[in-house]
């Protein structure tokens, strides 16, 4: 089950149907893993107080995941976005809202099954995952920019 928290009325005012592109993105990504994910679509000050009190972080950020302990299963754990951080993100990198926030649930939830990316093999499996979820959605790649140098 994915459940959509909507904290945030920036979100429904940009994507009116930002309910289903989150559980689309989801779900996609979730594959054939069984449980329960909450979404949360919150502001900048909400993702910013828990990048403060969880990640030692006090500043906004795009997505934040917090996988759920083993025993909460069939819970798998939270993901969290800040719409401006996530709008001003998809228009510096010219991607539409609906896209980027695709990619940064793809990202957040597979995070929750146990992806990471702070070595670079680890990033490399874990984008690699990305866009061939995202491009199972029909979304363009979207790191494709990063690798045209």
């Amino acid at each position: 089950m994915i459940e959509v928290e909507l904290e945030a009325e920036a979100w429904t005012k940009a994507l009116p149907d930002v309910e289903a592109i989150v559980t689309r993105a989801a779900t996609a990504a979730l594959g054939k893993a069984e449980g329960d994910v909450v979404i949360l679509l919150a502001d900048d000050p909400t993702v910013q107080d828990l990048n403060a009190r969880f990640r030692q972080k006090d500043r906004p950020t795009n997505v934040l995941s917090f996988p759920a302990a083993e025993t909460a299963f069939p819970h798998l754990g939270d993901v969290i976005l800040g719409y401006d951080y996530c709008a001003a993100e998809a228009v510096a990198q010219n991607k539409t809202l609906a896209d980027h926030l695709s990619h940064l649930v793809v990202h957040g939830v597979l995070h929750l099954l146990g992806y990471d990316h702070i070595e670079d093999d680890e990033a490399e499996e874990m984008e690699g995952e990305e866009r061939l979820i995202l491009a199972g959605m029909g979304i363009a790649d979207p790191y494709a920019a990063d690798h045209q140098a």
